[in-house]
């Protein structure tokens, strides 16, 4: 992409894209543990609620400056994209989906980033359709097997969670938002208001004080999964092109996979492997491309 695309990976953008690769790749089990004693949207709004407010704590007590009317409401929008549309979409397809075919079925991402940006006039790099080309060969893949084609509303749910997160990926790059920190947390707090709104709306009921693991795996999703993680991913997405910030989805299946197997006992198909080994094919292609970008424009 003409504007982001050649920026130099500094050692922070590395560090923010191994944060989003490793963390990301794990958080989809702890939502599955996490279900077992939440519905999904309370689940998910609790979450970036808790996360939201620590971090606007911390800002206060910075003496950040007070966010416009403006900034408030470009927050409020990309909340509801990001994690009423994406995370709670998400935590609703995981009822009926495995993490692990989650993750590798979120590999849409990076087409649905790309439709996004034609309006505006940017175009892929040959190497970043040829990452998505790969990328999408494997999903269809994932998408003939037996667990999407039983659980369609799961996968109308991914899809919808998957177009909602990269439209608001795509928006945040050009909207009026609050410098640093400030941003995420008032995203993650007014996201995790409209899901809580929502979780109310359809009648969600919080069956007990979530205990022992459940506990354990929301703790999880509150520090790392959102505070740690969603902060990555919104540095990223300001200073790198958008295929790149959502390169993660490339990384993180075979990470998701692996801990489903391990820790929940889940199955993984041929269908499933076959997609990652696809996936990770695609994943090499845009870290070629992107070092190739670098190469050339330095002096």
């Amino acid at each position: 992409m003409q504007s982001t695309s050649n920026k130099a990976l500094t050692p922070l953008i590395i560090m923010c894209l191994l944060i989003t690769y490793l963390v990301w790749g794990t958080t989809y089990f702890a939502i599955t543990v996490a279900l077992r004693e939440m519905p999904p949207l309370f689940m998910m709004g609790t979450r970036f609620i808790a996360a939201g407010l620590v971090l606007c704590g911390l800002m206060v007590m910075r003496r950040a400056p007070w966010p416009t009317l403006r900034q408030w409401r470009n927050c409020t929008l990309l909340g509801a994209l990001l994690l009423l549309g994406g995370m709670g979409c998400t935590a609703i397809a995981e009822q009926s989906i495995s993490s692990g075919a989650t993750t590798v079925m979120i590999a849409t991402m990076p087409i649905f980033a790309l439709l996004w940006q034609i309006p505006s006039g940017l175009r892929p790099r040959i190497e970043e359709l040829t990452a998505i080309w790969l990328g999408t060969v494997g999903v269809l893949i994932l998408a003939s097997g037996s667990e999407f084609t039983a659980n369609w509303h799961g996968t109308l749910a991914l899809a919808f969670a998957i177009c909602s997160w990269s439209l608001g990926t795509q928006l945040s790059r050009h909207m009026d938002l609050p410098q640093g920190a400030t941003a995420f947390a008032l995203e993650m707090l007014m996201g995790g208001v409209l899901l809580v709104a929502a979780s109310a709306a359809i009648g969600e009921s919080p069956r007990q004080m979530p205990t022992g693991a459940p506990l354990a795996a929301w703790l999880y999703l509150v520090v790392f999964g959102s505070l740690v993680a969603f902060s990555a991913y919104m540095y990223l997405a300001g200073q790198v092109s958008t295929v790149l910030a959502s390169s993660y989805v490339y990384a993180n299946p075979p990470i998701a996979l692996t801990i489903g197997a391990l820790l929940g006992g889940e199955h993984i198909a041929w269908q499933t492997l076959f997609a990652v080994v696809l996936i990770i094919a695609a994943l090499g292609v845009l870290s070629w491309g992107s070092s190739r970008q670098r190469r050339l424009a330095a002096p």
